[in-house]
């Protein structure tokens, strides 16, 4: 159990994951280009906790309740679209009435509440990863979960940056374009669950 090809999958496993997160995490980062490091590090690690704890809250549901998560996973793809068409057309309006002064960020960016229905919405599909590592006993599916988390954390972390640095130069029409990159997220998520 304990090879390589076990952490290369669980890598693999976290990349795949972590590529709704890291748009919304781009999406984060337009919007507030002048986010601070400290807010960059907890976004990340929202997103991080939120991919790793739900692999393994699959796994339980995979030994324990199958026949109910089975009636859930179909629910899935419409709460992120609902969860993530509400957050980005709430980032919409809010470029929309924000404003700057003398080059320092007026709007606040994205709340922490925002933030946990981002990392709820961006994640809920990794439960079905519970079904990949049925077969794992206890500390490996916790490893595994947890290189999950480690690898959506840093691929987060490039997201923001570079929505930090795409949101200075695209000055105010940031958070309009965040706000639409989370609609076109919570839509292929939705029609990938459903197709």
């Amino acid at each position: 159990m304990w090879n390589f090809v076990f952490f290369f999958n669980s890598l693999l496993l976290g990349v795949g994951l972590a590529m709704d997160a890291f748009s919304v995490a781009l999406a984060n980062g337009l919007n507030e280009p002048c986010m601070s490091k400290k807010k960059m590090l907890g976004i990340a690690g929202i997103f991080g906790v939120f991919q790793g704890i739900m692999p393994l809250i699959g796994w339980i549901c995979v030994s324990t309740v199958v026949k109910y998560f089975k009636a859930f996973e179909a629910l899935i793809p419409w709460i992120a679209l609902a969860l993530l068409t509400f957050i980005g057309g709430k980032m919409i309006f809010e470029s929309l009435s924000c404003s700057k002064e003398e080059g320092e960020c007026k709007c606040g960016g994205v709340s922490f509440a925002a933030l946990l229905v981002q990392g709820i919405a961006t994640s809920i599909d990794a439960l079905s990863v519970g079904f990949t590592i049925a077969d794992y006993d206890l500390p490996a599916a916790i490893v595994s979960s947890l290189i999950i988390s480690v690898t959506t954390f840093l691929i987060c972390l490039m997201g923001i940056e570079i929505g930090k640095r795409a949101g200075t130069h695209l000055s105010g029409k940031a958070g309009m374009l965040g706000g639409i990159i989370l609609i076109i997220i919570g839509g292929e998520i939705f029609i990938t669950g459903i197709f």
